[in-house]
């Protein structure tokens, strides 16, 4: 289990930057009428809910304290009506404010997952699963709730201080302006509020980030840890981000909790205040009974918006600092991207030169270091080499996932930098050492080689690989489901199913990255002859520890250090008695020895039964 430490952006400014929350607004931009239809029910509920109040200071001065009964009846009517038209603004407000936060997570969420697709695999090798996973999950569901419900709550507390504001000046202007010193009041309290409140809620979240992270990796690595016994020492580690999380969450809470009931006392104070100073107006003859409690009505129908301003506004601390986040994330740009005319040539057949290439995952180390090498149309080229002598580097480049720091590659005489991405990659089948098949079943995995081809096409293909008897033996056959990541199934037969996904595909480049270092002799030769069919007319590279599935290779090439030490065939490389060599003999003895060893088990195992 790793410590979890990812260097991610670190956003220290204590206000909300007027290009953040553009940014936030702009995501219901697609939707300006939803919006209007959703503010047109809001002002309408808000406006007939203030005249409500005021009809109530009517019921009393002109029904209720004179007796008149006609007029009662008459405000009872036009109250029925009333609650109708806001019955129905209500509805129509709700449901506008929950499609358009649906429409507004749908947007989100598709928009990253293209944006993710779009990266560099530098990206990835940097950026933890489990951020990503965060911004895309829980960060932008708290983005859509602040431009929908968040927006709900600040538009009716708007509309409702300016309605409420309206009748209390047409009432008593002389109460409204007690009211109205009472504002900056709740401004400076919620200005001080906010710039403590966003910091914790940033930490929430970067903290958040690293506890995905956490089980993410514990979940992936579950067998490795019950193998080592390393559950204890996880859950030593994992409490330390939790705790964290904890002390983050706790103060965040602590300070949103607060900020509601300081605005509420103030709030009492000048209640209290218009409560005493219009008493004194009805004395004097300034003010009806109805009118003072229709003030006092306005008075808390203004007030309670206040506090709920305050507190969207707390919460909104939170969903900018999730916005942040997942803003870096759409603002991120792909290192290796189609040059302006990059074209398709139609075909990437042809003569591969690496011409001076130099490369580096960053500028302290090099990978690979001026290398010069021509690959005919059509060869085979085997990669062998120590673990991190720049193998799999090399072939990443081929396949332009990454590009060279120094020097240039030429596929058929051009430049591929000029070539577009998808010219490259859409025409390269790949098998690695650890295959990657998606939820769904062995039939849909093949075909996503070649999403066109038919029932026939696929099975064919996994005659081809070898795959197609181990299917058969299943009890749906193709039909079968893999399980995420193919846990279904084993090694062996993921690398058939990977094959035969390859075979599908048809590529004019061809790469085996260690495909058979995981998997037993018989499924071995099983895809040696899916390869060897494969490879045939085809410009293909074979990274393998196993020497003995590379000595057909037209050439091998020892890798060390970055640089090309050795090339040959097979009977070349032994014959100049250098590291092939010595590193043919070592394994093909090992391999004898484990022979040997098995042929004396299996008499003492049958005497045994």
């Amino acid at each position: 289990m790793s410590d979890y430490q990812f260097e991610e952006e670190d956003f220290q400014q204590t206000k909300v930057t007027r290009g953040t929350l553009g940014r936030i607004l702009a995501q219901v931009k697609p939707y300006k009428w939803w919006v209007i239809g959703f503010l047109i029910c809001v002002g309408g509920v808000s406006s007939l809910d203030s005249l409500f109040t005021y009809l109530t200071k009517q019921i009393i001065d002109v029904g209720i304290v004179p007796g008149n009964r006609e007029a009662l009846n008459q405000y009872i009517v036009i109250f029925a009506v009333l609650y109708v038209m806001i019955a129905t603004l209500v509805f129509g407000f709700i449901y506008l404010t929950g499609v358009l936060g649906e429409r507004v997570r749908y947007d989100m969420r598709k928009r990253l997952f293209n944006h993710l697709q779009a990266l560099s695999f530098d990206y990835f090798d940097r950026t933890p699963v489990g951020w990503i996973m965060s911004r895309v999950t829980s960060d932008t569901e708290r983005i859509a709730d602040l431009v929908t419900w968040g927006m709900l709550d600040v538009t009716w507390a708007i509309m409702n201080i300016l309605t409420a504001t309206v009748f209390m000046l047409a009432i008593n202007w002389q109460l409204a302006v007690i009211v109205f010193l009472m504002i900056p009041v709740l401004i400076v309290i919620a200005s001080w509020f906010q710039k403590r409140i966003i910091v914790e809620f940033r930490e929430v979240r970067k903290t958040n980030s690293k506890i995905t992270g956490a089980y993410n990796e514990n979940i992936q690595g579950v067998r490795v840890s019950k193998a080592l016994g390393r559950e204890a020492k996880n859950l030593s580690e994992f409490s330390v981000l939790t705790d964290t999380m904890y002390r983050r969450s706790f103060r965040a809470a602590w300070l949103s909790a607060l900020f509601l009931p300081v605005v509420q006392i103030v709030s009492s104070f000048a209640l209290g205040a218009i409560v005493w100073y219009g008493g004194l107006q009805v004395e004097i003859g300034g003010m009806t009974i109805g009118g003072i409690q229709a003030f006092v009505g306005y008075v808390t129908f203004m007030l309670w918006p206040i506090q709920d301003l305050a507190r969207v506004y707390a919460s909104m601390q939170q969903s900018v600092a999730s916005a942040e986040r997942v803003f870096s994330l759409v603002d991120a740009k792909p290192t290796i991207v189609d040059r302006p005319g990059a074209f398709d040539p139609g075909t990437i057949r042809g003569d591969i030169v690496f011409d001076n290439v130099d490369f580096s995952y960053d500028d302290e180390k090099p990978v690979i270091q001026n290398m010069n090498l021509t690959i005919k149309a059509g060869e085979t080229i085997a990669l062998v080499g120590p673990t991190g002598a720049g193998k799999s580097t090399l072939v990443n480049l081929v396949c332009r996932f990454y590009e060279p720091t120094g020097g240039r590659i030429l596929i058929n005489g051009n430049d591929y930098m000029d070539l577009s991405l998808n010219a490259i990659q859409s025409r390269i089948g790949m098998v690695l050492q650890t295959p990657h098949l998606f939820s769904g079943t062995i039939r849909e995995n093949i075909r996503y080689g070649r999403l066109d081809a038919t029932d026939t096409e696929i099975e064919d293909a996994a005659r081809l690989a070898g795959a197609h008897d181990f299917i058969a033996t299943l009890e749906k056959g193709y039909e079968e489901q893999v399980g995420e990541g193919g846990v279904l199934l084993s090694v062996g037969q993921k690398q058939l199913i990977s094959l035969a996904r390859a075979v599908l595909s048809q590529p004019e480049l061809f790469i085996m990255d260690e495909a058979t270092s995981s998997v037993d002799t018989l499924t071995e030769a099983l895809i040696q002859r899916g390869m060897e069919q494969l490879m045939e007319g085809r410009t293909s590279f074979v990274i393998a520890h196993r020497l003995s599935t590379i000595r057909r290779a037209d050439r091998i090439l020892v890798i060390d250090g970055g640089r090309i030490t050795e090339q040959g065939t097979h009977a070349e490389l032994l014959r100049q008695r250098g590291h092939y060599y010595r590193l043919y003999t070592q394994q093909f003895r090992s391999e004898r020895e484990l022979e040997l060893e098995q042929e004396m088990e299996q008499p003492m195992a049958e005497e045994a039964v």
